[in-house]
């Protein structure tokens, strides 16, 4: 049984015609893309935080 071949991108371009693809370059894949950073900064933040006042 033979399979199709595997093309997927990452991040599709506006200027290719790919319909495999992760993420968009759109408005809300940066506005999400910032906001997981952000809980992910604040979570960091917090673990140092917690470690360092309970020692």
């Amino acid at each position: 049984m033979k399979q199709g071949e595997e093309n997927t991108e990452f991040v599709k371009e506006p200027e290719k015609e790919t319909p495999k693809f992760i993420f968009q370059k759109n408005r809300k894949t940066k506005i999400g893309f910032i906001i997981i950073v952000a809980f992910l900064v604040l979570i960091t933040l917090g673990l140092i935080l917690s470690g360092t006042m309970f020692n």
